[in-house]
Formats: C-alpha cells, sequence, structure tokens
C-alpha cells in the first residue's frame, strides 16, 4: 500500500451536513484518513494510491455530496 495525500478546496462553507459526509468518508474504497483544515476551508486527505488516483478521490468525495476541487502545490 502506497499511502499519498493531497489537499481539496471546499467550494462552499462547511456546514453540518458536509461534517456528517466527510465523517462518512472513511467509508470509501482506498480513503484512509479525511482531516479538516483549521481554517475549516480544506481538506486534507490521505489514501492508497495503489488503489485510487487523485481524481478517483475527487469524484468519490464530490459523489459523496462534499464540493470539492483540487489544490496544485
Amino acid at each position: 500500500m502506497t499511502r499519498v495525500q493531497i489537499r481539496f478546496r471546499l467550494q462552499r462553507p462547511l456546514d453540518d451536513a458536509m461534517r456528517a459526509r466527510i465523517s462518512d468518508a472513511y467509508g470509501l474504497y482506498g480513503i484512509q484518513r479525511v482531516n479538516v483544515a483549521p481554517s475549516l476551508d480544506h481538506l486534507m486527505v490521505e489514501f492508497d494510491a495503489s488503489r485510487l488516483r487523485p481524481a478517483e478521490v475527487e469524484s468519490a468525495l464530490t459523489g459523496a455530496g462534499i464540493p470539492v476541487e483540487s489544490v496544485t502545490s
């Protein structure tokens, strides 16, 4: 297993419904950890790179109702 971290920007402010969806993201295939930044506007996602690519992680989060966009840098 190859663990990789990628940063995502939340496209709208964090609310209670989105918090619940973020906690459910642990059940998504290959996602190991999801941390919300102290500023509440970014997520740091740790995932298994042998199972998922960054675009698939983004798609899985968006499909789970977590509106994100990847941050390059």
